[in-house]
């Protein structure tokens, strides 16, 4: 009977082990590869020459110049090589097939602002020239999810850049923050940060400290009307200018 109880001791002491090493291992294993392309996506952060003091690391990714995400696991394009001097994109586009139709998902948080919205995306898809389409949806699968997130004093919205041929798949608008914006502003908000989706960087890179930027084809050149200027949250234009609209059929 004791032999009995010692082989059960025993037993019961050896799946103590295996469960723990269990444990460790399933905390571990899917860290390791986050974190390794974690240090992937911040090089391509700062190949595209956002200067190192813009970016913050926030948990599962880092956001760069207060309203723009880069997902630690987010594809990092292969193909990019560099950039080349002066309307800005990041290299990186939607690809043919889906900048048809671009699907985006409005989360009850910002129902209240679906005509805002309705007002940024029907600028993009206005553009003379452009084959580019964003469509709402009510329910998955989609490509773009726009959401209401506190992101404190000085921040109006953020947004995602395109990976992998994809748009970039989240928008967070601070949506509190901007509530005493007129219609206009919070549209341009909006608007804004579904640029960032597409491609498109800050026009005024080169005053926001960026080293670098890649022009797009064809609209070089600063332009102080570009809804896609950084740094004017609440203050910037309401309306897509002729760079901003030539820019995007040059890409779409």
């Amino acid at each position: 009977m004791k032999q009995n109880l010692k082989k059960i001791a025993l037993i019961a002491a050896i799946a103590v082990v295996i469960a723990s090493c269990s444990k460790k291992n399933e905390t571990l294993t899917p860290e390791a590869p986050l974190a390794k392309n974690g240090d992937r996506v911040l090089q391509h952060i700062k190949n595209l020459g956002f200067p190192a003091s813009s970016i913050i690391e926030g948990g599962n990714e880092y956001i760069v110049e207060e309203d723009i995400i880069f997902p630690k696991n987010m594809v990092v394009p292969a193909s990019f090589t560099g950039a080349n001097t002066e309307q800005y994109y990041t290299g990186s586009i939607v690809n043919s097939t889906n900048k048809l139709n671009i699907r985006v998902f409005v989360d009850p948080s910002m129902t209240s602002m679906s005509s805002e919205i309705n007002n940024a995306i029907a600028q993009w898809n206005g553009v003379s020239g452009s084959t580019l389409r964003l469509n709402i949806v009510t329910a998955a699968p989609y490509d773009i999810l726009i959401k209401d997130e506190n992101l404190g004093n000085g921040v109006c919205g953020q947004g995602q850049f395109p990976s992998n041929g994809q748009a970039g798949a989240l928008i967070k608008i601070n949506k509190a923050y901007i509530a005493g914006n007129s219609f206009a502003q919070r549209a341009r908000t909006i608007c804004h940060e579904f640029g960032h989706c597409i491609s498109f960087r800050h026009t005024n890179w080169a005053a926001q400290g960026e080293s670098t930027a890649t022009n797009v084809p064809g609209v070089p050149g600063t332009d102080a009307s570009s809804l896609m200027n950084g740094g004017q949250c609440g203050s910037g234009a309401t309306v897509l200018s002729q760079k901003d609209k030539d820019a995007t059929a040059s890409l779409y």
